[in-house]
């Protein structure tokens, strides 16, 4: 009975265990066969992990997590992630669900084996916009998406936060990155030349390396302006046209709303088609991303090159920097990452490398509030300019008076009416009032009179250094009348006196014309200071200036009393007496002046030819004095004989400048 009864109760026993456990087997087998799944495909299950993983999870000795991890980051610096990876990860690593250490790591192995799927980069996007990323993530994920742009898969939705993108890496604390894709570019050349089969994105720019040369210096090979090529979506909805399909520029009009704007903004540069399209779109995020593809070339490709002595191709950084520099002018104006570059190459510039271009490039500069300009470029020229030679000193105030003329032209084109408020950038919102943009024109002027002074006494008043500064001066002294700014600056005694006893008569000559456009710039402004019509005020030492040049010039010149008390050029007498100059006070008038002195000669041989000795003074004796002054201006020299006729009261029996701008029709002409 009791083995009856134990067999019996054995029996029902052993069928409920079996019933009751079936279930529990089936969950072992499962577990099992997942188990076993897992160790064949152990990303997967990793992958399913970090799916799972949901805020708050404690991340500090979390094996698991680790594990996945672990195994994830191996798989990807092996051979890349699939595009479904790269979203989970990415959304895992911005959403700190893994916490903000982890969302750095992750970043860093981030690698794609074929193509990023743009919403993945969306999606992040608005993960930096909540605003909980440290920035050092920020920065980070900026970086990636940059180096992995031109594999991302579509680009309609992405285009339109480009702006908000190029912009981010533009922030002062954002752009200052070095080798923005270093931290994947190996590993991503790496996986890309295993899955070369499997990809056709072009990573000319931001990812491809060549092969390394066995020396470890820096070599310039990205250096170049790349070929048009669209980053075109064949799924989009409308119908796109390539720039690299342009042929004429009536096309182009016709398509303006239809084209798509080019992989590497870069290749704009190259095509003439293409700038104009830039030109007309204005559109904000395709001058960004110029910016930023230029910032990175100059910063990279020529800025660190340079400084680690590894260019071994100074032609190819001339062609880029000629085409940088075609391309401003036909914009006619500079771009923002240029100036960026020059900024920083001007403190370890040695004043000869590329000279021609840097300070072609620096010409282009736009305006900047005084003290930026004083910091930024005048500091390191100055330190340049005195300790270079006098070719190098004419080549940067040749360069100032381009960089002035241009502010000057931009100012009388730009400006609003009422003068108020200036916009600094066609493409920005920078404003600078009138007379912040005064204030900087100032600081410029004074700037290159300092030089000039400096330079002239330091080079013994060369003949080159004085006409480029005559030159600068011919811009000054006109900024009223011909464009339009209410500002008379007069140049120092440094320049003035220098270009007066110049021994070349073009000097001279040009002196007279200046003088002469200070005068009816002068003239100008207090008429109109005195009609109301005009707001500002000359200063009183501004007319002081002028009288006393105006007293020293017409003394020296034609009343022959140089260097008399109350002439403006006194000179110590007993220095005179030491001279042993007989009639020192009049050796600079027009007959004796070494600039004039061969053509007092001249003119003294043809009204006496008999004569066997040569008397000077009687060239000034009755009407030989005027028939020489015409002969003087019958010379070419319409500068002095407009300054003479304006300032004497002598008239031209020729009338050949009689109409009072003649001087200014003629070298316009």
């Amino acid at each position: 009975m009791d083995n009856s009864s134990i067999l019996s109760g054995a029996a029902p026993d052993t069928s409920r265990d079996s019933s009751g456990s079936a279930p529990g087997n089936r969950s072992l087998r499962v577990a099992e066969n997942e188990k076993r799944r897992s160790e064949r495909d152990p990303v997967r299950s990793a992958l399913s992990f970090l799916s799972q993983v949901q805020d708050g999870t404690i991340v500090k000795g979390n094996d698991q997590l680790e594990k996945s991890l672990v195994v994830v980051e191996t798989v990807a610096l092996g051979r890349g992630l699939p595009p479904e990876a790269v979203s989970l990860l990415l959304d895992l690593a911005l959403s700190l669900r893994a916490g903000s250490v982890n969302c750095g790591r992750i970043l860093k192995f981030l690698i794609p084996a074929s193509v990023v799927p743009q919403e993945a980069v969306v999606r992040g996007v608005s993960w930096l916009c909540v605003g909980r990323l440290p920035m050092n993530s920020q920065v980070l994920f900026l970086r990636w998406v940059l180096t992995v742009f031109d594999l991302i898969d579509f680009k309609d939705h992405l285009r339109a936060i480009y702006g908000f993108i190029f912009s981010f890496v533009t922030e002062e604390n954002l752009a200052g990155f070095k080798n923005y894709n270093s931290t994947w570019k190996a590993t991503l050349t790496a996986v890309q030349r295993k899955n070369r089969g499997d990809v056709t994105a072009d990573l000319s720019l931001t990812t491809e390396l060549k092969e390394k040369p066995a020396s470890r210096k820096r070599k310039l090979h990205h250096l170049e302006v790349p070929a048009l090529s669209s980053a075109f979506d064949t799924s989009a909805e409308r119908k796109v046209f390539r720039l690299q399909e342009m042929r004429t520029f009536e096309e182009l009009l016709q398509n303006i709303h239809n084209i798509e704007l080019p992989a590497q903004m870069g290749s704009l540069l190259g095509s003439s088609l293409a700038l104009h399209f830039l030109d007309c779109v204005q559109d904000e995020s395709a001058f960004l991303r110029l910016n930023f593809w230029l910032g990175h070339s100059l910063q990279e490709e020529f800025l660190l090159c340079s400084a680690d002595g590894g260019s071994d191709s100074p032609d190819e950084v001339a062609r880029f920097l000629n085409t940088v520099l075609s391309s401003q002018q036909f914009l006619q104006e500079g771009f923002f990452s240029t100036e960026s570059f020059l900024y920083k190459f001007l403190s370890v510039w040695d004043g000869s490398l590329l000279r021609t271009h840097i300070l072609d490039l620096l010409s282009h500069i736009p305006l900047m509030p005084s003290h930026y300009i004083k910091i930024l470029v005048f500091e390191p020229l100055m330190q340049l300019y005195f300790t270079s030679t006098v070719f190098f000193k004419c080549s940067v105030i040749e360069c100032l008076n381009n960089m002035l003329v241009k502010w000057l032209t931009w100012h009388s084109v730009n400006a609003l009416e009422e003068g108020l408020d200036i916009s600094l950038n066609s493409n920005g919102t920078v404003t600078m009032t009138l007379s912040g943009f005064m204030d900087t024109v100032i600081e410029l002027v004074r700037f290159v009179g300092r030089l000039a002074s400096e330079g002239l006494r330091l080079e013994n008043c060369h003949v080159l250094l004085l006409s480029q500064t005559l030159a600068f001066y011919e811009t000054v002294c006109d900024m009223f009348v011909r464009y339009g700014l209410p500002l008379v600056i007069m140049p120092p005694a440094g320049v003035f006196y220098p270009a007066l006893l110049a021994t070349d008569s073009l000097s001279v000559d040009r002196l007279g014309y200046i003088m002469y456009r200070y005068r009816k710039n002068l003239t100008l402004a207090k008429k109109q200071e005195q009609q109301s019509e005009q707001t500002f005020h000359i200063s009183r030492n501004t007319y002081q200036e002028f009288n006393q040049h105006l007293v020293a010039m017409v003394s020296c010149l034609w009343n022959s009393k140089s260097f008399l008390p109350g002439t403006g050029i006194e000179i110590d007498k007993q220095m005179l007496l030491q001279s042993k100059v007989s009639e020192h006070w009049s050796h600079f008038d027009l007959v004796h002046h070494p600039a004039f002195f061969k053509y007092a000669f001249e003119f003294h041989q043809k009204c006496w030819p008999a004569r066997s000795s040569v008397d000077l003074a009687s060239i000034k004796v009755g009407k030989y004095w005027n028939w020489y002054v015409e002969f003087l201006f019958s010379q070419g020299f319409d500068g002095l004989s407009d300054f003479i006729q304006v300032n004497t009261g002598h008239s031209s029996s020729s009338g050949s400048s009689s109409q009072g701008d003649g001087h200014q029709t003629n070298q316009e002409r």
